[in-house]
């Protein structure tokens, strides 16, 4: 094993024979910088965060000034400037009545707190049948427990544990009229045991990055409306002008009861996230009586410097012109992902906002290890999943940079095919 690994565990890694590992030093704008000297592109903003780019220097900034004031203090009778402040602006880019703030440190814990929201919004309400959720087909939420439990059991990162996990409904998203009549069907006969329905708005990001339309999402509000159950977007990945818009949702004619936000909150530098309610779900945990406040509460929750961070990252958002940006990443992802349908082993192309998919009939395990190989020879960072090669990159990435990502993916499919032909 590599020396280095001695005495680490790393993410979703068969650590067994491990015998090399890439060392990042530094990070600039779209680039890492490699401790062998070699620089690669970041098509994947690290896990979809550092969308201002790395090393902003407003970013850093902000972090530095709260850093010489108050790196954290307990949020537990307690509150400070850079959360109120946040809290506001937060509610205020929203403007869908979507005014409560409750800060968590990264989104799967988001979205884990939004879980026991609508379970607990109903046993305050007296209800205590209603605790089950309906997720889609595909849909990924978290790794942890609760998370697990709303994401498709097929996922190979959680399939493992399909008989510790509590059990929740799973359908189709509603996008044909079959599905539509299936999903109505099922909320009429099952809305006595829903506390809500859960979905990511617009794109489904680690189950593959299969996207769903406005209309679908209408659909599913003026179902769930109807029912009066409660409606949970899971915007984590998608918000912050990914798909083009602040919030994918804000696409829509739709809106949630409950948000979840994280990722690109801090622009990628410290671990931040939220769950933002609305007024009349917030309402159901005011009360005289004894256990209705919300029973939650991460130690570093509202860190002031992550606050501080994410106030900084609102400035920009303020600030740049993102939309435009986003749509000439968009075009370009459009024109130039065409030419990979020559290609027999993909299946199909897409483009969103600042996200581009190219997707394979399949891809083996070894397929993956091989692409990860090829795309460090071009000096680029982008790491396939499931069957899909995606781009996610910075929203300050230039035009030379882009190109070059999508040239050198290209380069290395024509490679794969003719190995292939031999």
């Amino acid at each position: 094993m590599h020396k280095d690994l001695k005495n680490l565990w790393l993410p979703y890694t068969q650590m067994k024979g491990l015998n090399s590992i890439l060392k990042a030093q530094k990070t600039s704008s779209s680039k890492i910088f490699l401790d062998n000297g070699k620089s690669l592109i970041d098509g994947i903003s690290s896990w979809w965060t550092a969308c201002h780019g790395y090393n902003n220097k407003h970013i850093r900034k902000k972090i530095i000034s709260q850093l010489n004031l108050m790196p954290h203090v307990m949020f537990g009778g307690l509150v400070h400037d850079q959360a109120v402040l946040l809290s506001k602006r937060l509610s205020k880019l929203l403007n869908d009545k979507l005014e409560k703030v409750f800060f968590t440190d990264s989104g799967s814990v988001s979205v884990e707190v939004a879980l026991k929201i609508a379970i607990q919004y109903w046993l305050n309400k007296g209800n205590d049948k209603k605790n089950k959720f309906i997720f889609f087909k595909n849909g990924y939420h978290g790794d942890t427990s609760g998370t697990m439990a709303i994401c498709d059991p097929e996922e190979g990162m959680h399939k493992l544990f399909k008989n510790y996990l509590r059990k929740n409904y799973m359908l189709n998203i509603p996008e044909t009229e079959k599905d539509r009549n299936k999903f109505v069907n099922f909320v009429d006969k099952y809305n006595d045991k829903v506390a809500g329905v859960i979905i990511e708005p617009l794109v489904q990001g680690a189950g593959g990055m299969k996207f769903n339309s406005p209309s679908t999402l209408e659909f599913i509000y003026k179902v769930i409306k109807k029912y009066k159950l409660l409606l949970i977007y899971d915007e984590v990945a998608t918000g912050f002008f990914r798909t083009g818009s602040m919030f994918a949702y804000q696409q829509t004619n739709s809106s949630p009861d409950i948000l979840c936000i994280g990722k690109a909150l801090t622009g990628g530098t410290l671990s931040l996230a939220a769950t933002i309610s609305t007024e009349k779900v917030f309402a159901a945990f005011l009360s005289s009586k004894k256990n209705k406040e919300l029973m939650h509460g991460p130690t570093y929750m509202a860190n002031p410097l992550a606050c501080s961070a994410a106030n900084a990252s609102l400035d920009l958002f303020e600030k740049v012109n993102y939309k435009k940006k986003i749509k000439i990443i968009e075009k370009i992802f459009q024109k130039e992902l065409e030419k990979f349908r020559e290609f027999t082993f993909v299946k199909q192309v897409r483009a969103k906002g600042a996200i581009g998919v190219i997707e394979f009939f399949n891809l083996s395990k070894n397929n993956i290890i091989w692409l990860r190989e090829e795309f460090i020879k071009k000096n680029i960072w982008v790491r396939p999943l499931k069957n899909i090669i995606y781009f996610m990159p910075p929203f300050i990435i230039n035009k030379n940079e882009l190109n070059h990502l999508l040239e050198s993916t290209y380069k290395i499919l024509s490679k794969w095919k003719k190995n292939n032909e031999k």
